[in-house]
């Protein structure tokens, strides 16, 4: 080869070098690209009568740095107010451990959160600004309007029917039944061959009355209402109502109040089923001697949507209101009462000796829970709950609809394969009563975004009160809950992510298993139990946090505090064994971890009246009504958290207490308002 044609080769790759150099990607502009944060898919939540919910998806950011910043005004005024930020979700992994084949879930690249504590049936209009110091890629802002739900009531415009017992001769109002199918259904039901011959007599908006009396069936019985006894149902002693009310026009079955209205199963399996129909509302009835009381959904088969109950009672029941059905959506459940069979005396576990070490007495479960409910937009509040195994649940159902369960899930993009009218979502958990139980009081197992546990009084559990395994992102708020007589505060399994602790006194220790992207604000953690270390969180990130916490640790404790996590030069990591990190004190906890930087030590001294439990008798039951947890107004806790917007924003003093009460304020009403 010539050296003309060498030469002239040697200039063409120059020229095709510099040309190359020049196309490529500077440093900044691919940092750019992975780091900055870009806009996707905004979503708003079904809304609740208090609350509400969103989603923005976005691509990017994968150092973990951008923000969207809440704000919201009643609609018409001119204020803007802040609430907190929407949480950052970034493909965290969830595993549920309880499999043999073990069920991985990787949560979406997102932003959730919620407004909380806001007026029924009002219209807000609700702003979203995300920023991003490495550049945001498209629109930074959302505005939306939404309206809060209104409370469910009955429609004044339809019919009426009375329901009268057998046997009853006084005065009747017309039209009038001797049972309830007779009045659901036009010609009755019958409990020989005809139960479900009869076509519903019941639209949109009637009500059906039932007055004072106990309706029972004895469904051996063949034929008992052609006898004078029955109420028409078949032979298993159900009442399947399949006829639909709507969300304005639901069908109302409640007490006439001439006195107390009682449905006594008589031990069957299930007292009523509602799968069929949706907004059924019950009110002022009292449900009994039944395993199921109310069946509303089943997983992968069916269930309701639009279910209300209200000022009812449930007692002798294994089960008040259950759907596993992930489709169920805008239940009501509020200011009920729910009575397990659960021995009354002393606290039991379900963990059968020598299998678990406990102080606790074995005790068969004959209760097991209260509610629980899947799906989105329920709203479970002011019930009183006792004598169960759980009390009031989201349903562990697994990986949500449409996600590839076995799968590889890093190959799916997730908001692109989840059902979108599957989500488990905008759950509100508020101001329940729930003491006596054998698990978890309160469990946000198996839900995704916005679960919200606020003001709840959780006393007397062998287990910890509040339980989250797995979650699927988060967030979970759990907001001035109460727990009292506890061993322990919190439950994590499976790797939940997204788990939020603001405001909540516990009398307990806080100790759960692995999670990631837990954040925890303004607690009172106050141990109680000898021997037993009071903090220790295990996450796989390094972006989960803790501060402006009260602590009291547990004397004898081989150590107070833990903090278990990668290497901090790390964002996460899900594949390699965490540093164990654990302290005597809470000053060595700080100093070695950057967290809890403002957090203090307390003691009882703090609040105006309340003792610890007895530890030396665990199993001894207290009354929620016999103790005040009130602080002192001078005390450490006093004006020693942080401002939490939307959370907070009523605190007296200088700044707001730590703890679920804050001084001067009014406490917030626990259980039934009737």
């Amino acid at each position: 080869m010539s050296k003309k044609l060498i030469t002239i080769l040697l200039l063409i790759m120059l020229v095709l070098s510099l040309f190359g150099a020049s196309t490529a990607a500077s440093p900044n502009e691919k940092a750019f690209n992975t780091e900055a944060v870009k806009p996707g898919k905004f979503i708003i939540e079904p809304p609740t009568l208090i609350n509400l919910g969103f989603e923005w998806y976005i691509e990017g950011d994968t150092n973990h740095n951008a923000e969207v910043k809440v704000q919201y005004r009643k609609k018409g005024d001119r204020e803007w107010e802040n609430a907190l930020p929407l949480l950052r979700i970034q493909n965290e992994e969830c595993i549920n451990e309880f499999l043999v084949n073990w069920v991985d879930y990787v949560t979406p690249n997102m932003f959730a959160g919620s407004i909380m504590d806001l007026q029924p049936d009002t219209e807000y209009e609700c702003k979203f600004t995300m920023s991003d110091p490495d550049g945001v890629r498209g629109k930074d802002t959302e505005i939306v309007t939404v309206r809060t739900r209104a409370e469910p009531k009955p429609y004044e415009g339809g019919n009426v029917y009375h329901v009268y017992p057998w046997g009853y001769e006084g005065p009747k109002e017309e039209p009038n039944f001797v049972n309830l199918n007779q009045a659901y259904y036009a010609g009755g039901g019958c409990t020989a061959d005809w139960y479900n011959f009869h076509p519903p007599r019941v639209q949109p908006g009637d009500t059906i009355l039932i007055h004072a009396g106990v309706y029972t069936e004895d469904y051996r019985f063949y034929g008992s209402d052609i006898y004078g006894e029955g109420q028409g149902n078949k032979f298993q002693g159900t009442y399947f109502l399949t006829q639909s009310g709507t969300p304005d026009k639901p069908i109302v079955i409640k007490a006439a109040g001439d006195g107390e209205v009682i449905f006594d199963g008589n031990g069957c399996s299930n007292l009523f089923n509602v799968m069929a129909a949706d907004n059924i509302y019950f009110e002022d009835i009292t449900f009994r001697n039944t395993d199921v009381a109310i069946w509303a959904g089943q997983k992968r088969i069916t269930g309701s949507s639009g279910l209300t109950v209200k000022n009812c009672r449930f007692e002798n029941v294994d089960k008040g209101i259950h759907t596993d059905w992930s489709g169920s959506k805008n239940f009501y459940i509020a200011d009920n009462v729910f009575i397990g069979r659960h021995d009354t005396s002393q606290i039991h576990t379900w963990y059968k000796p020598p299998e678990r070490v406990t102080p606790y007495p074995y005790e068969l479960c004959y209760s097991e829970y209260a509610v629980k409910l899947a799906g989105e937009g329920h709203v479970i509040c002011h019930n009183y709950v006792a004598n169960f195994h759980n009390g009031i649940c989201h349903a562990t159902y697994g990986v949500p609809e449409g996600y590839p369960a076995y799968g590889h899930p890093e190959e799916y993009p997730v908001e692109e394969v989840l059902k979108e009218d599957r989500m488990f979502r905008a759950i509100d958990i508020y101001n329940n009563i729930i003491t006596n139980l054998h698990d978890n009081a309160i469990e946000a197992d198996g839900a995704m975004y916005n679960i919200r546990v606020l003001r709840n009084l959780c006393f007397n559990d062998a287990n910890p009160a509040l339980s989250s395994q797995t979650l699927y992102g988060g967030p979970a708020y759990f907001i001035r809950n109460i727990i009292y007589n506890n061993q322990n505060f919190l439950k994590h399994q499976s790797n939940p992510s997204g788990n939020l602790y603001y405001h909540n006194t516990a009398i307990a220790s806080a100790r759960a298993g692995s999670g990631s992207n837990e954040h925890y604000r303004n607690n009172l953690i106050i141990g109680w139990i000898p021997s037993t270390p009071l903090f220790e969180v295990t996450t796989f990130d390094n972006y989960s946090s803790s501060d402006y916490n009260g602590f009291k640790p547990n004397v004898e404790a081989d150590y107070s505090f833990a903090w278990n996590s990668p290497p901090f030069d790390k964002l996460k990591d899900y594949d390699n064994p965490l540093i164990k990190r654990q302290f005597e004190t809470l000053a060595e906890y700080s100093e070695a971890t950057g967290q809890d930087k403002h957090s203090i030590l307390v003691d009882f001294d703090i609040f105006l009246n309340l003792l610890p439990p007895d530890h030396e008798d665990v199993t001894k039951i207290y009354d929620p009504d016999s103790l005040d947890f009130q602080l002192k107004p001078d005390s450490v806790a006093v004006d020693a958290g942080c401002v939490l917007p939307n959370v907070n924003d009523d605190f007296t003093g200088e700044a707001p207490d730590l703890g679920a009460l804050e001084v001067g304020l009014p406490v917030p009403h626990y259980g039934p308002r009737h």
